[in-house]
């Protein structure tokens, strides 16, 4: 089984208009911002792919316009069968090694100069009991269950500033800067939350606290949250654009604990 979709917010815009669709297992949620806040275009672009055992998501937050976010978009389905060959390997590495060759590429480069405006990007593969994450820029991943959330752990990687892939661009510096890292899902339900920073960076800060996205997406089925979601930032007039991507998995297997756990 494999199951795609993508979307660029050139195609369509979605000002003054909420979207939410589930892709399979996949939910994905989009509102292009409000035309009475000033908004007049969406930059924004995701990618899921979905297979019998795993998922890809990606989600890109260009600006000044959205070529940089098709441009991304437009490379990853050229290297679709190879990163897929590559999900089914051990470990993450391969295909970490295989995104930084492509973007690193003088093919790829020279498209990039070429594009008007940059894009954050940040790409989420999920396979068996782990979560492989690469970011580039300020999009941001939570993973929501409950042994973290008791810690008060929700984000996966931390929102970079000035970072991005395009006409200003980190791989075409001496030393690229992009974040990346693995994490052990633990046992029981596991909800991964991806989104651009229109819901970050909304006027008052609805979602600025995780345990408030925590609450709506425990609370109801993913498509009905989204729209909650989304209706939120739509009342807070916000003007940025927003796409928000999530899906839950079950853990059966036991993650790691603390060996002295049960002499506590």
């Amino acid at each position: 089984m494999r199951i795609k979709f993508s979307w660029v917010g050139s195609e369509k815009n979605f000002i003054d208009e909420k979207d939410v669709q589930s892709v399979d297992r996949v939910t994905i949620g989009r509102f292009g911002g409000n035309s009475s806040a000033g908004q007049y275009k969406n930059e924004d672009g995701c990618i899921v792919w979905i297979g019998e055992d795993w998922e890809f998501a990606a989600i890109l937050d260009a600006h000044y316009s959205a070529e940089s976010a098709e441009l991304v978009i437009r490379t990853l389905e050229e290297y679709e069968q190879e990163l897929i060959r590559m999900i089914a390997e051990p470990g993450f590495h391969h295909v970490e090694e295989k995104l930084l060759t492509i973007f690193q590429s003088d093919e790829f480069l020279d498209q990039c100069k070429k594009a008007k405006g940059e894009t954050a990007c940040l790409i989420c593969i999920r396979k068996e009991n782990y979560l492989w994450w690469f970011s580039v820029g300020d999009c941001v991943v939570y993973v929501f269950h409950p042994d973290l959330i008791a810690l008060g752990q929700f984000q996966l990687n931390q929102r970079q500033f000035y970072e991005w892939i395009g006409q200003v661009n980190t791989f075409d510096k001496a030393v690229p800067c992009f974040s990346s890292g693995v994490r052990e899902l633990r046992k029981g339900v596991n909800r991964i939350f991806m989104t651009t920073d229109g819901l970050l960076e909304c006027p008052g800060e609805p979602f600025s606290n995780p345990m408030d996205l925590v609450d709506i997406l425990d609370a109801k089925q993913f498509e009905v949250a989204f729209s909650m979601i989304l209706k939120e930032i739509e009342k807070n007039n916000v003007r940025d654009s927003t796409t928000i991507v999530a899906w839950t998995v079950e853990i059966s297997k036991q993650g790691s604990i603390p060996s002295d756990f049960n002499n506590k």
